[in-house]
């Protein structure tokens, strides 16, 4: 059951906010204090599994080759890059850039790490998006089913960052259990939990802010 207090602050949120003609995205500012950002031990990186999902399709690009590549075209992801395309993509930063923005996730057999670190780290890195690794004992069809409901938080070395939740389509049930499993994570992660959190709110695209935390 979701907490009451953030069910009602998503409610007032959805009552006061006017309706727009497109499905505007649901937002955290989420604001933290008393941690030395410049320290990477007190950064939030974390990728969190969504119950709800974000009410849009992600789209999810796979490093792999053979029965792996098959496997993960088969269970909905967008692209299936090769070796041959890591290389290609490297020669055309262009098209990496596109890919990179256009893509929400990737996922990558173990041994193209290191390649895609080589060629396309500098792309990928800054936009927090290096593949999770296909490990043997992973399933990448699980894999890319979990990667659709989830999203990736990163403070890099600010106090205040954003995070999507949903959209203002989304029923404020779902959008309140979301934002939960949210604040849930960021507090088991920094160093003195919710004494670190100084403040969340939830707002939308074009709509008022509203403290949730």
């Amino acid at each position: 059951m979701v907490e009451e207090s953030i069910l009602n602050t998503v409610e007032r949120l959805f009552e006061e906010s006017p309706q727009r003609n497109f499905a505007e995205s649901v937002d955290l500012a989420i604001n933290l204090k008393n941690l030395d950002m410049s320290q990477p031990k007190y950064r939030v990186d974390e990728e969190i599994y969504l119950p709800n999902g974000l009410g849009k399709d992600l789209k999810i690009a796979v490093f792999a080759k053979g029965e792996v590549g098959l496997q993960a075209k088969e269970a909905g992801c967008d692209y299936v890059f090769t070796e041959e395309d890591i290389n290609d993509l490297a020669d055309d930063k262009s098209r990496a850039r596109s890919i990179a923005n256009e893509c929400d996730f990737f996922i990558a057999e173990v041994q193209y790490m290191p390649l895609i670190g080589k060629t396309l780290g500098a792309i990928l890195g800054p936009r927090g998006k290096m593949p999770v690794p296909l490990t043997p004992d992973k399933n990448v069809a699980d894999m890319i089913k979990s990667s659709k409901n989830s999203i990736r938080i990163r403070s890099k070395d600010k106090l205040t960052f954003h995070v999507a939740v949903g959209r203002r389509d989304m029923d404020a049930e779902r959008i309140a259990e979301n934002i939960e499993s949210i604040v849930n994570r960021v507090e088991s992660v920094l160093d003195k939990g919710k004494q670190n959190l100084k403040s969340i709110y939830v707002t939308t695209t074009m709509g008022k802010s509203l403290r949730v935390v």
